[in-house]
């Protein structure tokens, strides 16, 4: 709205002379004050504040989300693990599979599928048995008195066929491979004695078709 500069009577709209006092409306007078325009940063403000706040609210879902799933994935197995003792033996039943552990030697024989060289010694870690849906491991480690060649000969007559076979002084491997299994014998001298591992490889018995 517009005044007079002389008098301040009330101008109307595009008046050049005042209605009351008669003088002259110059263009600053009749100037309309103009309204303040809105700052330019408040739109770009506002659109930051509300892709901070989706971006926190996924954030926090996904938390929320893997927190639920980890508790749930807990609770799960641990309701469905059993663990029995007989003895030395432990057998451990999980929803994945059953993992057996024992330091029975003859015990470890049977596991393995392999004869246990002659006075050989379990080992205090004995004889690790894991199936795992169609695959069925058997690993054991084990102490002799005896040299290492004299031990892998022992090996080497019961594996005529093996097909990898390795020698060299302290160290001996025999990797026995067929349709059903496969055996594998690390022979190494440790300190006075020889430490033999033997591992075999095979498809559960009991696995399904």
């Amino acid at each position: 709205m517009a005044f007079c500069n002389s008098c301040g009577t009330t101008l109307s709209p595009g008046a050049k002379f005042c209605n009351k006092c008669g003088a002259v409306i110059t263009g600053t007078a009749a100037a309309t004050p103009s309204t303040p325009a809105p700052s330019p940063s408040t739109g770009g403000n506002n659109a930051l504040k509300i892709i901070l706040i989706v971006v926190v609210v996924i954030v926090g879902l996904g938390i929320l989300a893997t927190a639920t799933l980890t508790f749930l994935a807990h609770r799960f197995v641990a309701h469905n693990i059993h663990v029995s003792q007989n003895g030395d033996q432990v057998k451990v039943d999980t929803p994945f599979g059953r993992v057996e552990t024992t330091k029975d030697p003859q015990q470890a024989a049977r596991n393995l599928g392999v004869d246990i060289y002659p006075g050989a010694q379990v080992q205090s870690n004995g004889t690790a048995t894991t199936t795992f849906g169609a695959v069925h491991t058997v690993a054991a480690n084990f102490e002799s008195n005896d040299p290492v060649d004299k031990i892998c000969d022992f090996y080497k007559s019961r594996f005529p066929n093996a097909m990898v076979t390795t020698s060299s002084g302290n160290r001996c491997t025999i990797i026995s491979n067929d349709q059903k299994n496969m055996i594998t014998i690390n022979i190494e001298s440790s300190g006075a004695g020889t430490k033999l591992q033997i591992t075999n490889v095979s498809k559960a018995s009991d696995a399904p078709n």
